[in-house]
């Protein structure tokens, strides 16, 4: 019987490093982060002019519902500067989008009492972001190499 160690291979292996690797993650986390955006800037407007859509009797870490309505409206316009800026390829934007994911993370687990499902599935997507852009963007991506 023979093994594999009798075997002359036919050729030499040598992987392709001239293609980044990642850019659909970054891609996925650039248009994640500009519809989380859109998403919390309407859940702001909706929040702050007292839409029928939340629960009038939620008990929120502090203040009510029109604060938490502007704090997430300003969350959402932070990440949608984050996604464009991401498009540029920047260090500092991907830094920048890590930094408005984390932040968008922590208000949706603050924001809970008004929509556990939707804080929670937000959460989830936030901490997608973070791990796509710290571990596939910046020079990584642009092929300068780790």
């Amino acid at each position: 019987m023979r093994a594999a160690q009798d075997y002359e291979l036919q050729g030499t292996y040598v992987p392709d490093y001239s293609e980044p690797t990642g850019l659909g993650w970054v891609t996925f986390a650039t248009v994640m982060l500009g519809l989380a955006g859109i998403w919390n800037f309407v859940d702001g407007i909706l929040a702050i002019s007292t839409s029928h859509v939340y629960t009038g009797n939620s008990t929120f870490v502090f203040s009510d519902l029109n604060t938490w309505g502007w704090i997430v409206m300003i969350l959402g316009i932070i990440e949608g500067l984050a996604a464009l800026a991401i498009l540029s390829g920047s260090e500092f934007a991907r830094w920048f989008g890590i930094g408005a994911a984390g932040l968008n993370a922590i208000g949706q687990l603050m924001f809970i009492p008004v929509y556990p499902f939707w804080g929670l599935s937000m959460f989830a997507v936030d901490i997608l972001i973070i791990y796509a852009l710290s571990v596939y963007g910046g020079r990584r991506l642009r092929g300068a190499g780790v």
